[in-house]
């Protein structure tokens, strides 16, 4: 039980510590969920989130923003806040068969992959090409 409990508050952990790093990509992208779309964050996570962007911008107006002329106290999250790279390689499991998936689009160097997941694979790859995979169901991170 300890090393479950282990588990699953480190997963907690790195969960919390993502939402501080993209705090505002992931307020955003709450933002302009559809209704009908699933969330990926619980109550709890989403409350966390705007807690934390608000005692953010709380304090650095307190600490720095205040004391700079006034045409440079405007904090413009969308320029100056860390977005996630989507160009990292993720763990995926295929969850519905899904043929002709575009990989790599075609370069100079070499041509476009396109590669066909068949139910219950299990892949490395880049999350970029996967996204839309992902937010459909087809397939999962693990």
């Amino acid at each position: 039980i300890d090393r479950i409990r282990y588990i699953v508050s480190s997963y907690l952990r790195c969960r919390l510590k993502k939402i501080e790093k993209f705090t505002a990509q992931v307020l955003e992208e709450e933002a302009n969920r559809k209704d009908d779309d699933p969330s990926r964050l619980s109550p709890e996570e989403f409350a966390f989130a705007r807690e934390y962007s608000s005692n953010l911008e709380g304090h650095i107006q307190h600490l720095a923003l205040r004391h700079m002329p006034q045409n440079l106290q405007a904090l413009n999250n969308k320029q100056t806040a860390p977005r996630p790279n989507l160009d990292k390689y993720v763990f995926l499991r295929v969850n519905v068969a899904t043929d002709g998936v575009l990989v790599e689009e075609e370069t100079l160097d070499t041509g476009e992959e396109i590669v066909d997941l068949e139910k219950g694979d299990q892949h490395i790859m880049r999350y970029k090409p996967m996204m839309s995979l992902v937010n459909s169901g087809a397939v999962s991170l693990i």
